[in-house]
């Protein structure tokens, strides 16, 4: 509220304490200093507009400005002294007085909802004796401004309405009925009053959402752009889907609504809130540019500024003329604003007064004043102290800073409420503040005895007894007492703050922590600061870090070692994670302030003791960043082992956020720490080698999670290796900066985990790694590596070792082949174009000799069937995209296939290569380049691998290439003279029913497949059919159902009615097998009863029969297939849930599972070919 303006009825109970201080009387301003009802608050009406309402800071409702008037006369009548406080009572008696029945209702309200109900109010309100006009008509009847003798107004409380007796004045019983309508028209008027209220609460929740630390960001930054509120999202959803749908846009707006489904479009209430509508859309863009300037803008903003000073766009005597768009919260805005401006003035003001009276004291030690003067003086001191102290208007002020007048305007105040001493002289003379003798005081010029005095003055009613009520008799009157006071005072204060507002006693709980003289008592308030909340979320725990940590900054490291680490202690196993997070916190935030063996010591086994045992995955990662801090000051050797099974441990926590944390603060800080001891390269690197040497020697089989757990740890030690090779380099005495310097490019670097893995952070500044890195280039291409022992090791011991690591892993392993992949990719980005040129490249091509002898064509152990090959293509060759580089990866992925090819070697080594480089779109072109040199290769070898390459590429790449670049290569291969390349490319064919969706290319491709199948040369070739029934089994149940019904079912029935005519008995049972495979992967399929009655059925009867004679175990599960169609084809229920069930699923709870899992035991060995009839082929 602005200064001046009074609200005689805002009398809280915090005000009545005020009414009661001796300099109460300077907090606010009397009725007297103004024009009565008029306020000087420049956002509110004049007080002669009669149906103005003040602009208050009270929640409550505020009275007419008329009541105000009289209240303000009445106050000016009682007393114009501007330090007398006008008593409720006697603003009621005016207000009844002078017949403001209105307004004195609301006050009465007012007051029962404050819990201090007026006697007067009371009684008046409740005799309906007062509310009777002469005539004996009814207060329903009544009209509105009736003389002294008329009633309440309609407008009346429904309490006092209820309150009357309308029955009595009724004659005949006919008015009844009216005066109840009456009575039913105004609770309806109250309760629509109500909800208006409600919205309007409603209102303010929804635009207070924001949080207050947020607003205060947006307020003091007007760059950054406030989030948008919720009431506001709503209004403009209804503002959109409103212009949506008179534009014709309607299945935009039905979708718009859709992903907004809380929300009714077609009622504006419900965006709700007591907010009216504003104008469409296209209004409000059309008036965009017309908007009134801002207030900020245009008014000038003083300390006491009139009324009319303001500008216009602020006040107006009239209802304000603003768009409809211009809502109040302007207004609200524009007081924040002003509110926060007097602030700042209050604050530079109140710095002036304390710069202002240390200087006055310290002036006054240097005079000496004679003791006569000291009382005249100290009197004149204490009056001014008052003014500066009403000035300063909430300032703490500095208790060493309290001047003498200060003490003497105490003493004045304390001398009209401390009793008098009866056996003191009747006149003393005050003595000098700096005297430590008792205060003396005036005293009466009476013989009364002490007896009669002291009972008399036991009639004060003063409460000694009680804790409290001793604290409050005790005045003190030194800093050491203030905090024995304060450290008394607290731990009863603290259990009676909500929980939502504790942390506002932090500063004070600390400040008596820190200058508590007791021990104990300091024990006992840190043991409150760290219990002042039971589960604090981030902004309390961040504000408790911070007082902690200005505690350690303020008493040092001994008595944080003794006093704030046993309160870290005590809380490492409580109960709540979020109590446990703030011990996990605590450590890392006051390492700095911590002696260095209690660092080393105590702070790291806790650490580690959390790390090992805590459940809660967020104190795990605090746990992990307060280690990574630790390891920034740690400076005992001996530590190195235990940080190291420390990185270990929390590399193999099971949450995702634990390990992050350990890449982005733990490894970065434990490699610095390495570093300084020279352990980098001789201990950490190598012993994450060996341990990945000893996973890829284990008996057991590979842990590939381990694998990847060592392998991204030395990922992370990439950056703080080479930043160690810069550093010891050989030009590193000469990178001194001159002048400007280079830039870096942007793709210089891979993209860092955190900030702590930027080289540039590492080294110390992008500047100086800039400097670096070109006298770095210079060297490797001029001057060499002579002298460079870090370089040295990292291309004769690193690089060996990870190649032979890399040949020693599984090629078929996709998981470790990416790993290592990507590791050798960030390797060679950050060392450098010129590094992977010259040191990576030649000694994996010293490795893949490419040629025949290189590859055990018997033993398929050649080095370039191992995971080298795809390692050296997807990880080195293509760390840079220049187009040498793109031809290098396409010669040698060429030179590959050929040589695997003619040697008759396993693919797997290409296949993982061509799976991994086919996983980025931006090596479609590349890969498709290479395979249409197989498919032109004059080898038939060379052209048959081709081929099935095709079936790993075409699930990745778009149906666009696949229609210009794949599917014309396997029809060209298709027509291939031999026989084997024809055969190869139907898996690939298959692939592509499977994945693509034109219906072109559908049915080129099942024209390819159906010559296959009829074609008469085709008839005898044993290979083909079981690679078109292989490929049917895999690609049916996800292909086109059209595809499957019409090609591939009538296909599988011919192809086992022609297998019962198999002269050949292992061709018979090759077949057979396939055959089950396919059948029992359709089976899972939705099958039409046609198709089951002409194809599916009887294939499988056909199947059976092969069965009984080759493998009787096999018959119980085709009998049981059958048996299951058959059923659904009587029932006829194959739109019905029961007949959409798969087969598979329908097996389950037949015995025919049992037999079948007994007799698949009991397989014999003739028939053990059949063991794995079940696997998906890959």
């Amino acid at each position: 509220m602005a200064a001046g303006s009074v609200n005689p009825f805002n009398l809280s109970d915090s005000e009545e304490e005020t009414e009661r201080r001796p300099d109460g009387a300077d907090i606010e301003r009397s009725p007297g200093d103004g024009p009565q009802g008029q306020t000087t608050n420049p956002f509110s009406p004049q007080a002669d507009s009669e149906p103005a309402v003040l602009l208050l800071s009270s929640s409550r409702t505020s009275p007419s400005v008329e009541g105000i008037s009289v209240a303000t006369a009445a106050v000016a009548a009682v007393g114009g002294n501007a330090e007398t406080r006008v008593p409720v009572d006697v603003i009621a008696a005016q207000l009844l007085r002078d017949q403001y029945i209105l307004t004195a209702l609301e006050l009465h309200t007012e007051l029962l909802e404050a819990g201090r109900e007026l006697p007067r109010l009371r009684d008046y309100f409740s005799n309906p004796g007062n509310f009777e006009r002469q005539s004996g008509t009814p207060p329903a009847c009544k009209e509105q401004g009736l003389g002294p003798g008329g009633a309440l107004n309609r407008a009346g409380s429904i309490s006092t309405l209820d309150s009357l007796d309308f029955a009595r004045y009724s004659d005949d019983g006919n008015r009844e009925s009216d005066e109840r309508v009456a009575v039913l028209e105004f609770e309806l008027r109250k309760a629509k009053e109500t909800i208006q209220a409600l919205r309007a609460n409603l209102t303010q929740a929804a635009e207070c959402e924001v949080p207050s630390q947020e607003r205060k960001n947006f307020k003091s930054s007007p760059e950054i752009q406030e989030p948008i509120r919720p009431l506001e999202k709503r209004a403009l959803n209804f503002l959109v889907n409103e212009y949506l749908l008179k534009n014709e846009y309607k299945l935009s707006s039905i979708t718009f609504s859709d992903e907004n489904d809380d929300q009714d479009y077609e009622l504006w209430d419900d965006v709700g809130l007591n907010i009216p509508k504003p104008p469409d859309l296209l209004q409000l863009y059309r008036n965009c540019g017309n908007s009134l300037p801002s207030p900020r803008e245009t008014v000038d903003v003083a300390v006491g500024v009139e009324a009319g000073e303001l500008g216009g766009n602020c006040i107006s005597q009239q209802p304000l003329q603003k768009p409809e768009t211009i809502q109040q919260a302007e207004v609200v805005e524009e007081l924040e604003y002003q509110i926060s401006l007097l602030n700042n003035e209050k604050q530079s003001l109140a710095e002036q007064i304390k710069k202002l009276q240390s200087e006055i004291q310290e002036l006054k030690r240097n005079v000496s004043t004679p003791l006569a003067a000291g009382t005249e003086t100290g009197q004149s001191q204490a009056d001014s102290a008052e003014d500066r102290a009403s000035l300063d208007n909430g300032q703490y002020l500095d208790i060493r800073g309290v001047t003498e007048a200060e003490e003497v305007k105490n003493s004045s105040t304390a001398r009209a409420s401390a009793p008098p001493a009866p056996s003191t002289p009747h006149h003393a003379t005050l003595k000098p503040p700096d005297s430590k003798g008792p205060v003396q005081f005036d005293q009466p010029n009476r013989k009364l005895s002490p007896a009669f005095h002291q009972a008399l003055l036991s009639f004060c009613r003063m409460s000694a007894d009680s804790r409290l009520g001793s604290e409050v008799s005790r005045i003190a009157d030194s800093e050491e007492s203030v905090m024995l006071m304060l450290g008394r005072c607290l731990p009863h204060i603290v259990p009676n703050v909500l929980l939502a507002k504790r942390e506002e006693l932090i500063p004070l709980i600390l400040c008596t922590a820190c200058l508590h003289p007791e021990p104990k008592e300091r024990d006992q308030l840190l043991h409150i600061l760290f219990n002042l909340i039971k589960r604090p979320d981030d902004e309390q725990r961040q504000m408790i870090l911070t007082g902690c940590v200005a505690f350690a900054r303020h008493v040092g490291p001994t008595r944080v070692e003794a006093e704030l680490l046993p309160q870290c202690w005590e809380q490492i196993n409580h109960k709540y994670p979020e109590r446990r997070l703030l011990v996990a916190e605590s450590c890392g935030a006051l390492a700095p302030y911590l002696p260095k063996e209690i660092r080393s010591s105590l702070v790291l086994s806790m650490l580690q003791q959390m790390l090992a045992e805590d459940k809660a995955d967020m104190v795990r990662e605090a746990v992990v960043k307060s280690l990574g801090i630790i390891m920034a000051y740690i400076d005992d050797p001996d530590k190195y082992s235990q940080g190291f099974e420390m990185m270990l441990l929390s590399l193999g926590d099971p949450s995702e956020r634990v390990v992050n944390a350990t890449h982005q603060v733990f490894i970065p800080a434990f490699a610095a720490w390495t570093t300084e001891l020279g352990n980098l390269q001789s201990q950490l690197i190598p012993s994450l080698l060996s341990r990945i040497e000893k996973l890829l020697k284990g008996e057991h089989g590979l842990d590939e999670h381990k694998l990847h757990m060592f392998l991204s740890a030395l990922q992370s030690l990439i950056p703080p290796l080479f930043a160690v090779v810069l550093q010891n380099a050989p030009f590193t005495s000469r990178a001194k900066l001159q002048g400007e310097a280079p830039t870096i490019e942007v793709t210089r670097f891979p993209r860092p985990a955190s900030p702590l893995q930027d080289v540039a952070t590492i080294v110390g500044s992008r500047e100086q790694l800039a400097l670096l890195l070109q006298l770095y280039d210079h060297q490797l291409l001029h001057e060499g590596t002579t002298g460079w022992d870090s370089l040295l090791w990292v291309v004769n011991q690193l690089l060996p070792q990870l190649i032979e690591i890399v040949g020693r892993i599984n090629v078929t392993s996709s998981t470790c082949v990416h790993e290592f992949s990507r590791f050798f990719w960030r390797l060679c980005r950050t060392f450098g174009k010129i590094f992977t040129n010259t040191k990576v490249k030649p000694q994996f091509q010293e490795i893949l000799r490419l040629s025949e002898e290189n590859v055990d064509a018997t033993a398929g152990n050649g080095i370039l069937t191992k995971a080298t090959v795809p390692i050296y293509a997807t990880g080195v060759l293509t760390c840079y995209n220049q187009e040498e580089d793109r031809k290098l990866l396409v010669g040698f992925l060429e030179d590959v296939m050929t040589t695997l090819s003619l040697s008759h070697a396993p693919l797997d080594s290409l296949k993982a290569s061509f799976v991994e480089l086919g996983a980025n779109p931006a090596y479609h072109e590349l890969l498709l380049t290479v395979l249409w040199y197989g498919v032109v290769h004059t080898s038939a070898l060379v052209r048959c691998t081709s081929a099935r390459m095709f079936e790993l590429l075409v699930k990745g790449v778009n149906e666009t290439l696949v229609a210009q670049r794949v599917v014309p290569a396997l029809i060209t291969l298709s027509s291939d003279p031999e026989i084997s390349v024809r055969i190869s490319t139907i898996p690939a064919f298959g692939t592509i029913m499977e994945t693509v969706t034109q219906k072109e290319l559908l049915e080129r491709v099942k024209m390819q497949l159906a010559s296959f199948l009829e074609d008469p040369q085709y008839q005898d070739q044993h290979s083909l059919h079981m690679e078109i029934i292989k490929t049917f089994g895999r690609v049916g149940p996800n292909a086109e159902p059209r595809f499957r019904d019409e090609f591939v079912l009538p296909h599988l029935h011919k192809l086992a009615l022609g297998n019962n005519m198999q002269t050949s008995e292992n061709k018979r049972i090759d077949i057979a097998t396939q055959l089950f495979e396919a059948y029992s992967a359709l089976s899972c399929c939705f099958i039409s009863e046609d198709l089951m009655v002409n194809h599916f059925l009887p294939g499988l009867r056909c199947l059976r029969a092969d069965m009984e004679h080759f493998s009787p175990e096999h018959e119980v599960i085709l009998s049981s297939m059958i048996k299951e169609c058959e059923l659904k084809v009587e029932n006829k229920a194959v739109g019905e849930a029961q007949g959409s069930m798969s087969i598979a699923a329908s097996l389950v709870g037949e015995d025919a599972k049992t037999k079948f899992l007994s007799k698949m035991g009991q397989l014999t060995t003739s028939g053990a070919m059949l063991a794995n009839v079940f696997q998906r082929k890959k």
